[in-house]
């Protein structure tokens, strides 16, 4: 019986799988997890172990303290999912000092094979593979992602991640995008207003200036402008807690703006990647899955002129793994190594 927070695909595992270490590296913590793959898929993802990047010097020795709690040799067996480019002999980590050097992971991490990933391509990774159990609808047909064809996946959360999925008949490919740094298009008066505002601020303002976790921090400030209000300076964790409690009417109308933006962002690049499914994910989905289904998300989404039928057709879902970063490393690993 898996231990609590063990995750399995209904079929188990088998003396066959591949061990591995699976890692997801963001700016404030790096987790860790042994999982299990076979046949491409992951059959066992282990409860993950959590250590601040502050607190370590390095991912080497962050390992090491992985391996002493863990109590056993470690698998020889990567999956790294770092939040940053992982092209080049030196890979710089966003706000995180860490310094990785791919040709080295084999000698300091003590490993036989590796995968690299971008964070946000290991989300792709995660849909691909994941259960459907962890997909719950948001809006548009009631039906399972395609299984043929293109998956877009937008996720809010410290930027704006995009990524899409190809499925063919047997195998897939994932693409990882800059998406979230297009022009953001304003869609009403109020959105002008907000345009206006932090046009005055940014040199250019992207789709990630207003959807993302700071973006709410924006869309507020302009909003107090267009009020003619004076408010006190709050952190985004605080005015996202506000904005979701509904205890601030301002805070709550900086929340309705956002979700009417990210429909229309992840309709425009449902459009533009030519995409039949849609995967909402990224840090602030889960903390938005009651909320998104009762805003102006939905019509959004579909609000494409002449395509409002076709985009109406497109099944939109959210993304529920408890840890779709390390998950998706795990698959990432049995996709590239055919393991």
């Amino acid at each position: 019986m898996p231990g609590q927070g063990t995750i399995t695909v209904p079929q188990g595992k088998t003396e066959l799988a591949t061990k591995l270490v699976a890692i997801d590296i963001g700016g404030t913590h790096a987790r860790f997890a042994i999982a299990e793959v076979e046949g491409g898929r992951v059959v066992n993802l282990a409860k993950e172990s959590t250590f601040k990047t502050a607190e370590h010097a390095s991912l080497q020795l962050a390992l090491q303290a992985f391996a002493e709690e863990q109590g056993e040799p470690l698998p020889r067996n990567a999956a790294i999912a770092i939040a940053g480019p992982i092209q080049g002999e030196v890979l710089k980590l966003t706000n995180n000092p860490w310094v990785i050097r791919p040709g080295l992971i084999r000698e300091k991490l003590n490993m036989d094979r590796y995968t690299l990933v971008n964070d946000f391509g290991a989300v792709a990774h995660a849909v691909a593979r994941c259960d459907v159990d962890h997909l719950a609808h948001l809006c548009g047909p009631e039906r399972d992602l395609p299984a043929k064809g293109a998956i877009t996946i937008v996720g809010p959360g410290t930027g704006l991640g995009v990524a899409y999925v190809l499925r063919t008949e047997d195998d897939y490919h994932v693409g990882e995008t800059e998406g979230g740094h297009i022009d953001y298009a304003p869609l009403d008066s109020i959105e002008d207003a907000i345009l206006k505002t932090l046009r005055s601020r940014f040199r250019r303002v992207s789709a990630e200036r207003v959807v993302s976790g700071p973006g709410l921090n924006n869309i507020y400030a302009a909003l107090a402008i267009l009020e003619d209000r004076a408010v006190a300076p709050i952190d985004d964790k605080a005015l996202w807690t506000s904005a979701l409690e509904g205890a601030d009417a301002l805070a709550a109308a900086a929340l309705d703006r956002f979700c009417l933006s990210l429909g229309a962002v992840a309709g425009d690049i449902a459009l533009a990647q030519g995409a039949s499914g849609v995967v909402i994910a990224g840090g602030l989905g889960l903390r938005l899955a009651s909320h998104l289904p009762r805003s102006g998300f939905a019509h959004r989404f579909v609000a494409k002129g002449r395509f409002e039928h076709m985009m109406s057709d497109i099944p939109v879902k959210l993304i529920t793994h408890p840890q779709p970063g390390l998950y998706g490393a795990a698959a990432a690993f049995a996709h590239e190594h055919n393991a």
